[in-house]
C-alpha cells in the first residue's frame, strides 16, 4: 500500500514546501579531505551531510542481514523480493530488541565501528575517537505515526562530554517519501532552548513531586512528555521558530552528522517499504563519556540510570 500525498506529511499532516520553510541539506562532500572547512561547516550549520562517504556493499550487507533478522520476526511480507523490505504489519519490536539485532549484524558493526566511519571522526575531532557502545537501530513501516518528533540528543546522553556526535546512517536508499530524517535549520544556535530544555535529563526525576512513584518509573520526562522530546508538531515548531526543516532524499552510503543541540525529527514514512536507519554517537576517547550507553549491556534508560533530584 502507497499513499499518493502531493508532498511530505508529519503525523498525517502536511509539510509546507515553499522555500522559506522547507529546504535541501547542503552537501560537504566537496570538504570531506579539508577539516578547517569541515570544521567552520558544522560551527555554522549544526550538521554535515556526506552522501557517498560510507562503503556501500557493507551497508548492503548489513541491511540484507537486518532484513532476513525480520522476516524472521513476521515483519516482511516475504511474497516480494526480501531486498525490498516491503512491510507486512506494523514494527513492534522494542529498542532492547534492536540493540540485540545490531549486535549480531557484523556488516553493520563494521560498517558504524571501523573503516570511513572512524576515518571521518578521527580527522574531524582530530584525535582517537569512541563511540558509544549503544547502537540504535531504527525500523519505520508505513503510516501517520512513524515520524519522529523534534528534539536534541543532549537530553538522553548528556552525563558525559556534550562534544558528542550523532550519526545517522541510512541502511538503503531513502527518498524523502520514506520519511528521512529532518534537520531544523540553525536550531543550534536557538540559545533560550539550549538553556532550558537542553540543559535537561530524561532520567532525572524530582523526588518532591507527589506523582513520584510514577517518576521513579521513568515515565515522567522533561515537561511531562513522556519522551524527552521538545514539541510534538514539527510544523508549528518550525512556525514559530521562523525556520525551515531540511532533508534530502538520501542513498545508500549516505551519512548525516549533527551535534547534540541540533534539532532533528523525521516525516512519515508514505510507502509500503521498511526504513531501516541506524544512530551512532562518536567522541574523543580523551573526554569524559556518559555511563548509561557504555560496555558490554548498556544500562541505557533503565532503571539504574534514574536520578532523583530536589526541583
Amino acid at each position: 500500500m502507497k499513499v499518493e500525498t502531493a508532498g511530505p506529511l508529519v503525523h498525517g499532516k502536511p509539510m509546507e514546501t515553499t522555500s522559506d520553510s522547507y529546504g535541501e541539506l547542503r552537501s560537504s562532500a566537496d570538504a570531506i579531505k579539508d577539516r578547517e572547512e569541515l570544521r567552520d561547516r558544522f560551527e555554522a550549520e549544526g550538521y554535515l551531510y556526506l552522501p557517498g562517504l560510507l562503503d556501500r556493499d557493507t551497508l548492503s550487507a548489513a541491511r540484507q542481514t537486518m532484513l532476513e533478522d525480520l522476516a524472521e520476526l513476521d515483519f516482511i511480507d516475504t511474497d516480494y523480493p526480501l531486498s525490498d523490505g516491503i512491510a507486512k504489519r506494523e514494527i513492534s519490536v522494542s529498542a532492547r530488541e534492536m540493540v540485540g539485532l545490531s549486535k549480531k549484524n557484523e556488516p553493520l558493526r563494521e560498517a558504524l565501528f571501523s573503516g570511513p566511519m572512524i576515518e571521518f571522526y578521527e580527522q574531524f575531532l582530530g584525535g582517537p575517537v569512541r563511540p558509544l557502545d549503544f547502537t540504535w537501530c531504527r525500523v519505520k513501516s508505513f503510516g501517520t505515526e512513524t515520524a519522529t518528533n523534534p528534539h536534541y540528543d543532549i537530553v538522553f546522553m548528556g552525563r558525559g562530554t556534550t562534544n558528542l556526535y550523532t550519526s545517522w546512517t541510512p541502511l538503503g536508499d531513502t527518498p524523502r517519501q520514506m520519511g528521512g530524517l529532518m534537520i531544523l535549520e540553525n536550531s543550534h544556535r536557538q540559545e533560550e532552548i539550549k538553556a532550558t530544555y537542553g540543559q535537561s535529563d530524561v532520567d532525572v526525576f524530582c523526588t518532591n513531586e507527589p506523582d513520584l512513584q510514577e517518576t521513579e518509573g521513568g515515565r515522567k520526562r522533561w515537561q511531562g512528555s513522556g519522551t524527552g522530546t521538545y514539541a510534538n508538531d514539527a510544523i508549528a515548531l518550525r512556525e514559530e521558530l521562523k525556520s525551515r526543516w531540511l532533508t534530502t532524499d538520501y542513498a545508500l552510503g549516505d551519512l548525516l552528522v549533527f551535534s547534540m543541540y541540533t534539532m532533528h525529527a523525521s516525516m512519515d514514512n508514505l510507502t509500503n517499504r521498511l526504513r531501516l536507519s541506524t544512530d551512532t554517537r562518536y567522541q574523543l576517547a580523551s573526554e569524559p563519556v556518559d555511563e548509561r550507553w557504555i560496555g558490554e549491556d548498556p544500562i541505557a534508560h533503565g532503571a539504574e540510570a534514574k536520578k532523583g533530584v530536589i526541583c
